[in-house]
């Protein structure tokens, strides 16, 4: 068979041709022939170049590297994009985290916003504008803070026993909520209760909201004692009281925020116990947190620089139940522990949760104390000849449009002091004409509730409590009926008059028998008497302490 030559095959891969411009013969050997085998048409038909992998289509390994490249190179290109975008939201959460901090009002706490003018946290779009520009959101207050600030009273909770008047902004359970983090964390709490309204203000469910964490215990508002009050028998009273509550309590201070009488003590109290802890100031709502607060910069700012520029900013304070709607975080400390002042905790037992916001100033004493006492006496129906005998029992006292106190049994010596805000007058009258006596001057004699419209909405005193009170040593007063929010009343059996000892008493005279009418909210407590004023240190005793007594028991300090 003749050679045939390579222009007769079919065209091969233009791959073979490269390395020269002309054909090449690829047959030396002439005995070497090439046998074309048919192939049968029941076998898939196989070209050479696609059987060798040779095709047009067929990716080269230069093809595939690239290839392989390219989906290294999109895979680092998404990972990037993954990484990025994981950034950025991080960014974007801390950001919140920051714009959530710096954009509450200074002086409340509560977020700031430009659509409703009645809402706390109010300021107008240009100020608000203006103050994120320059990012100086921090140093923005809000229209309900400035009212405040001249005097308005301007409530913003509601759901406490009903505050008529003001928005409704938030509700006192909301409020609680934002301190149910405190049990969570490593904290110190400053626990402020107010003198004047010791058990009422005294917050009984404190172990709910700050867990185990240690309590430096603040007892505010000791400049409304009356003159001569020994401090050794409030301090002694006090820890008497708080040690059979059993609380985690490292020590405690009487102070006074407008004499800053004790702050100094706090102080350094707080910086040798806060031991890397954030500190947190709680109480009651209205029990003086935002006062104190200022009273305890103003202290420490003469050794702290940090303090001293935190009093710019310091919260405001206010007659109204629920100034702070939000915590106040302020730099204070240089060790960088920041000082919270916290929403105050709104207590449905007191008497600020059921009057009008336009009389909560007359709940608020604003002098040092002064008792009003009575007795058998004093009355204007009776006189000083006609006296022997005769005792209260048969009348009834009434203390603003809050208080009715019925007279069941009592001595002819007993008398009845009363302690607290001076706006809230007392009446006596018979008890047989009490109630038509009440109808008819609330509102009028009998303030607070004050204002028509007040009084249409005045439930009236709903609540009443038969209290029993005995007594064994008849030189000393035999206990305190104290009304959460208001004050108290001090029931002395046979009152002290110089130079003559109190006479024998038969066993059935051991008890003095009253009914307190309060709102239905209202609570009212029995405790020991709190000694204040000049005569009762002669009578207040201290009770004899073991050697572990004294170890546990914590320490006050003034």
């Amino acid at each position: 068979m003749a050679l045939r030559a390579l222009s007769t095959f079919p065209s091969l891969p233009r791959r073979f041709t490269r390395r020269g411009p002309t054909l090449t013969v690829i047959h030396r050997n002439p005995t070497t022939s090439i046998v074309c085998k048919s192939i049968s048409t029941s076998e898939s038909t196989v070209s050479l170049s696609e059987r060798d992998g040779f095709a047009a289509a067929a990716p080269t390994p230069g093809e595939r590297f690239l290839e392989n490249e390219r989906a290294h190179q999109a895979q680092k290109v998404v990972k990037k994009e993954l990484k990025r975008e994981k950034k950025k939201k991080k960014e974007e959460s801390v950001r919140k985290v920051v714009v959530t901090s710096v954009s509450c009002c200074y002086g409340c706490g509560a977020p700031l916003q430009t659509s409703d003018v009645d809402s706390p946290g109010f300021v107008d779009l240009v100020t608000y504008d203006l103050k994120k520009k320059h990012h100086q959101l921090r140093t923005v207050i809000c229209g309900r803070c400035q009212l405040l600030s001249h005097g308005h009273m301007i409530t913003a909770v509601g759901g406490n026993g009903g505050y008529a008047g003001g928005k409704q902004f938030v509700s006192a359970d909301q409020l609680r909520e934002k301190l149910s983090h405190l049990r969570l964390e490593k904290a110190l709490i400053v626990k402020l209760v107010d003198i004047v309204d010791f058990n009422g203000s005294f917050l009984a469910r404190v172990r709910d909201l700050v867990g185990a964490n240690p309590i430096i215990l603040v007892i505010t508002k000791i400049d409304l004692l009356p003159k001569g009050t020994d401090m050794n028998c409030i301090g002694d009273w006090v820890v008497e009281v708080t040690t059979k509550k059993k609380l985690n309590v490292l020590s405690v201070h009487l102070t006074s925020s407008k004499s800053l009488d004790g702050v100094s003590g706090v102080a350094s109290e707080i910086q040798k116990e806060k031991k890397g802890r954030d500190v947190y100031i709680l109480g009651a709502a209205n029990v003086g947190k935002s006062a104190f607060i200022n009273a305890l910069l103003k202290t420490m700012a003469e050794r702290d620089p940090v303090a001293a520029a935190a009093q710019k900013y310091k919260p405001i304070q206010s007659a109204v139940p629920g100034t702070t709607l939000g915590p106040i975080q302020i730099n204070a400390f240089l060790g960088g522990e920041k000082l919270y002042d916290t929403p105050g905790v709104h207590l449905h037992h007191r008497q600020a949760a059921v009057v009008h916001s336009d009389d909560l100033p007359a709940l608020a004493p604003q002098n040092r104390l002064r008792g009003q006492s009575f007795h058998i006496s004093t009355l204007p129906t009776q006189s000083l000849s006609s006296s022997e005998g005769e005792s209260l029992n048969g009348y009834t006292f009434f203390w603003g449009g809050l208080v009715r106190i019925d007279i069941l049994k009592a001595l002819p010596e007993t008398r009845f002091t009363f302690y607290g805000p001076k706006a809230l007058e007392i009446h006596v009258v018979p008890t047989k004409t009490a109630t038509e006596f009440y109808q008819k001057e609330v509102g009028v004699l009998l303030t607070p509730p004050s204002g028509k419209d007040q009084i249409q909405e005045w439930k009236g005193l709903q609540s009443h409590r038969l209290l029993r009170i005995e007594f064994n040593d008849p030189k000393r007063p035999a206990s305190d009926v104290a009304i959460s929010g208001l004050g108290w009343i001090s029931i002395e059996p046979i009152r002290r008059v110089r130079d003559s000892e109190p006479r024998d008493l038969a066993e059935a005279e051991h008890e003095i028998r009253v009914c307190v009418s309060v709102p239905k909210p209202v609570e009212v407590f029995i405790r020991p008497t709190l000694p204040i004023g000049t005569s009762d240190a002669e009578w207040y005793q201290y009770r004899d302490l073991s050697d572990k007594e004294e170890e546990v028991r914590p320490k006050w300090y003034f």
